[in-house]
């Protein structure tokens, strides 16, 4: 994979703060900004994917608080007594 440059203009309020995160961590804050920014794109496709997977299968989310039914009215698979 190859890289490409991408230059941003930033205040220097952000840049000092970007410092003190990347300085917590041990990292640059070249790498600390590309870090993040990988973060949030993984995070981003996943919500996607799990999107897409609940329209697929047709699952509606569940409300808050729902949990599993009761076990009085859990049915056991086919074939199992």
């Amino acid at each position: 994979m190859g890289s490409t440059v991408l230059s941003l203009r930033i205040d220097s309020e952000l840049l000092d703060r970007l410092k003190g995160h990347a300085a917590k961590r041990g990292m640059s804050v070249q790498d600390y900004v590309v870090r993040t920014l990988i973060r949030e794109d993984f995070d981003e496709r996943f919500k996607t994917a799990v999107e897409e997977t609940e329209k697929f299968y047709g699952a509606e989310p569940e409300p808050p608080g729902a949990g599993a039914a009761p076990r009085d009215q859990v049915r056991p698979s086919a074939g199992i007594a």
